[in-house]
């Protein structure tokens, strides 16, 4: 069974590195970094700032938008090429096959993330500052994110079109990371029933927002990579939780792909 899926995510890999959109994405952080640098040398003493933010806000973006393009192609594209239909007729179970299409995903967002914290930190030994240890958390957390992102779009994607797999997947991306924010707008609503259905609504929806708190307040303490972040325990914290809302997902999916019918 492993050998099975660690294959059909080995071929999975390598055809997402034939995706022109990773190069081009790649390239896209490259310049966002090294405008990164022309920002802040037009900003007053705050190059270190400056370039922290861009990258780790590339990082997230472009690696979001990375895993729902991944996401909603390469388990579809099964299915529009038609070799499914040789796949599904193979001793491969549809589980495998999703895991698979998941796993190679991971290369090549691992992949990706790892040029992307690469870049941050070429950029800020050129302005000679440490790739602190407070940068390194707000890579993990990043890279947690594209994680989740990722599954979110396998789970559309085993059931829908790429166009509408890529909506729903960047609606919940959105959504996600103003949790807080329409939270906080629903506590305020006078009415009983606009909480309740708005804590209902909320409640499948992932807290994206755990992964992206520089600048933000935890437990009632102002963080920020600049300065004062969250401890380990934090990142381990969100980390799990991550685990447990891809695994979640990844089981909703195999559900769902088994019962679809290509013959």
């Amino acid at each position: 069974m492993l050998g099975r899926i660690y294959a059909i995510g080995l071929n999975t890999f390598r055809e997402a590195t034939r995706h022109w959109v990773l190069y081009g994405v790649i390239i896209a952080v490259l310049l966002l970094n090294l405008g990164g640098l022309v920002l802040g040398e037009m900003s007053l003493q705050q190059q270190p700032r400056v370039a922290r933010d861009v990258g780790l806000f590339g990082m997230s973006f472009f690696g979001a938008f990375t895993a729902i393009y991944l996401g909603v192609r390469l388990l579809y594209g099964e299915i529009e090429r038609k070799t499914i239909y040789n796949i599904v007729c193979k001793p491969i179970a549809r589980y495998e096959f999703v895991l698979g299409k998941y796993l190679g995903m991971i290369m090549s967002l691992s992949l990706m993330v790892a040029a992307f914290a690469l870049a941050t930190a070429l950029q800020l030994a050129l302005l000679d500052v440490d790739f602190s240890q407070a940068v390194v958390k707000a890579v993990l957390l990043a890279y947690a994110e594209v994680l989740v992102v990722a599954a979110i779009a396998i789970f559309f994607s085993s059931f829908s079109t790429p166009f509408l797999s890529g909506i729903f997947t960047f609606l919940i991306f959105f959504l996600g990371r103003v949790t807080p924010e329409i939270r906080a707008a629903a506590d305020k609503a006078q009415s009983e029933v606009i909480r309740s259905v708005a804590d209902l609504a909320l409640r499948p929806l992932p807290d994206l927002h755990l992964f992206s708190i520089s600048g933000a307040s935890v437990d009632g303490q102002h963080v920020t990579v600049h300065g004062d972040f969250v401890g380990w325990d934090y990142v381990g914290l969100a980390g799990g939780w991550a685990i447990l809302y891809i695994a979640t997902l990844l089981i909703l999916s195999v559900l769902i792909f088994s019962r679809r019918n290509f013959t």
